[in-house]
């Protein structure tokens, strides 16, 4: 296997740094993996090498590698993997993110759409690289567990996923969302914009359009927070 270089959005292959990551991504894109780097210092080494045993992944050693790829000091495992396009399930609820640009906050999202029982996300294009490392770190592995499929247009999105009953996300929202009034419904699709602009009026006649209730001491809540809330009320109450 060539050694893998510091990661560039063109390149056909990225990685997960750390052992959470990468056991993440053994568990849900094994057959994406081209191979696993253990350093020589990891006290838990025999344990990554005998999963990677398991499942028929070659364990690889550069130390120098480590210190080239990642800016963590504690990164001692680092899994390589080839890229890959998902579908998503179009008998399933999704997140419809539109333009998200912070790589933080894509991972996060992630882990917590995942939590929250979510495991279909539409992406509308442009948008941040979804298997940039940071992304992948932000996400703790969570990618690796879902189906992420990027869209050109929020149009293009719903001619393939016209099932699910779409909720935008505005703070200029015709509803307010609230917990004894949110939606119940078997399909849904829970639209939110870029962490800068959000969405803009077009997504006003796009479906239901709702606002998560704030105070005014603020402008505009996280996007990470919003989703969590949004999502929770949604596949919870």
């Amino acid at each position: 296997m060539e050694a893998i270089k510091p990661y560039k959005k063109g390149a056909a292959y990225s990685y997960a740094l750390g052992a959470f990551p990468t056991y993440e991504l053994i568990a849900g894109k094994k057959e994406n993996i081209t191979g696993v780097y253990v350093h020589s210092q990891y006290t838990d080494a025999e344990r990554i090498r005998n999963t990677c045993k398991e499942n028929n992944i070659p364990v690889l050693k550069d130390d120098k590698l480590f210190s080239k790829v990642s800016d963590k000091e504690n990164c001692y495992v680092i899994g390589v993997f080839d890229k890959y396009e998902d579908t998503l399930n179009s008998e399933a609820s999704h997140i419809v993110l539109v333009n998200p640009s912070n790589m933080g906050n894509l991972g996060t999202i992630l882990r917590t759409a995942l939590g929250l029982g979510i495991k279909d996300m539409a992406i509308i294009t442009p948008c941040a690289d979804i298997f940039n490392p940071k992304v992948i770190r932000a996400s703790m592995g969570a990618l690796f567990k879902m189906r992420v499929q990027l869209f050109s247009s929020f149009e293009e999105y719903r001619k393939l996923n016209k099932k699910q009953e779409v909720f935008t996300f505005m703070l200029n929202g015709e509803n307010t969302l609230e917990i004894q009034n949110c939606p119940k419904v078997e399909l849904f699709a829970l639209v939110f914009g870029n962490e800068a602009t959000g969405l803009d009026d077009s997504y006003l006649t796009a479906g239901t359009s709702v606002c998560i209730p704030q105070s005014p001491e603020v402008d505009s809540l996280n996007i990470t927070i919003a989703v969590g809330i949004g999502t929770f009320l949604f596949t919870h109450v």
